[in-house]
């Protein structure tokens, strides 16, 4: 791919620099360059930090990014992560609190150099709070916001759902919502503001609606016995007689009755949809029905119904299922697949510019696409600040 492709998608000509850390904050960016912005992941100039546990190539969350490598301990260095903030309309960072601010790069002196900054902070906890300074994981920012408790099947332990909900969801989405509605208040008034987004915060938001339902009473505390958390017959998984799985969504009445017809089932001879004290009767003989045939056997009898059925494909299936191809929900960079860029937009649509970059190779020409001069980079790479000069300098 090349590298200097010509940046599309709705954010084309919005600058971002971040501080490069792990999940959320890049994860955050990933969507912003996909979009268009021109990101550039401000990583550590050590080695050992800039270690990789999988090839480049599969480092999707860097994608479409720009890259440098930076001595942060060095004077020097910090004033070259200055000069690119002076220049941007977003910066994002990803530390614990008050690391920023040891830096010499905190909000104050960020906005003090950029009046119109957005400055984007992502941590756990938050800002502030008894927590604020302790070290945490999706794990425990969705088991503090609630979220964890209701996840899992019932009389068993709380299932996890990988970290989507806590890092991505609450985290990532949340910032760079926050971030781009700050940015548009900062073109009408001029002035940047800092976004504090907490993944805790963000997890909570996300569970404004069974928030209200419990206290409605329309939900149970007791996971795995409500309408939408797998309790529920019609709203939940099956296994197959190839010991694969099938998700069923059978919740409005007519998807229901379409369901039990393909199920090869009589609705009058069944427990009626909404009595609870039944749905342990009714999920043995949904279960009863569905080991009969194998997953793709029941794909194909529910493929073109709306009864809500689908099968349980993992991610080497994914990108296979024709949906996902007539979509090209999925992409195929030399063999590397890789999820699209979402959302779409009809006349700025955004893509993939270029792989993973390695800062080692990049420093040097990104940092003159950024106003450098020259001669300031190579007295730079000659004490160390930054990698040694590549030949394309």
């Amino acid at each position: 791919m090349n590298t200097k492709a010509k940046a599309l998608g709705p954010l084309k000509g919005i600058r971002v620099v971040e501080m490069s850390n792990i999940g959320p904050a890049p994860f955050c960016c990933m969507l912003l360059a996909d979009l268009g912005a021109e990101v550039v992941s401000v990583q550590r100039l050590s080695s050992a930090d800039l270690g990789f546990e999988i090839d480049r190539r599969f480092d999707f969350l860097n994608r479409s990014k720009q890259a440098i490598a930076v001595d942060l301990k060095s004077p020097d260095g910090v004033e070259v992560v200055k000069e690119l903030v002076g220049q941007a309309d977003i910066l994002v960072e990803g530390f614990r609190p008050g690391v920023m601010e040891r830096l010499g790069l905190g909000p104050d002196v960020c906005l003090g150099l950029n009046p119109r900054l957005v400055y984007g902070r992502m941590t756990g906890w938050g800002q502030e709070g008894p927590l604020a300074q302790t070290a945490g994981h999706d794990i425990n920012y969705i088991a503090l916001a609630g979220a964890l408790a209701a996840i899992g099947p019932k009389g068993d332990a709380p299932a996890v759902p990988l970290n989507l909900v806590g890092d991505f969801g609450g985290g990532s989405l949340y910032l760079a919502m926050g971030m781009l509605a700050a940015l548009v208040e900062a073109r009408a008034s001029g002035l940047g503001q800092v976004v504090d987004a907490a993944m805790v915060d963000g997890v909570a938001s996300l569970m404004s609606m069974h928030m209200g339902y419990r206290q409605a009473n329309f939900w149970n505390l007791e996971r795995g016995t409500n309408s939408v958390d797998g309790g529920a017959p019609w709203y939940t998984t099956y296994q197959t007689k190839d010991d694969r799985w099938m998700a069923v969504g059978a919740v409005e009445k007519r998807f229901y009755k379409e369901f039990v017809e393909k199920l090869g089932l009589d609705d009058k001879a069944l427990p009626r949809q909404h009595d609870q004290s039944r749905w342990d009767e009714l999920r043995a003989i949904f279960a009863n029905e569905f080991v009969k045939k194998t997953r793709d056997e029941w794909a194909e009898i529910f493929a073109a119904s709306d009864a809500c059925v689908s099968p349980v494909l993992d991610m080497e299936e994914a990108p296979n299922h024709p949906a996902a191809r007539a979509r090209k929900t999925y992409l195929d960079h030399d063999g590397v697949i890789e999820p699209a860029p979402a959302p779409r937009f009809s006349r700025t649509p955004g893509s993939v510019r270029n792989p993973p970059p390695n800062p080692f190779e990049t420093t040097a020409s990104v940092l003159i696409s950024w106003g450098l001069a020259t001669d300031r980079i190579e007295d730079l790479a000659k004490t160390g600040v930054i990698p040694p000069l590549n030949a394309g300098l």
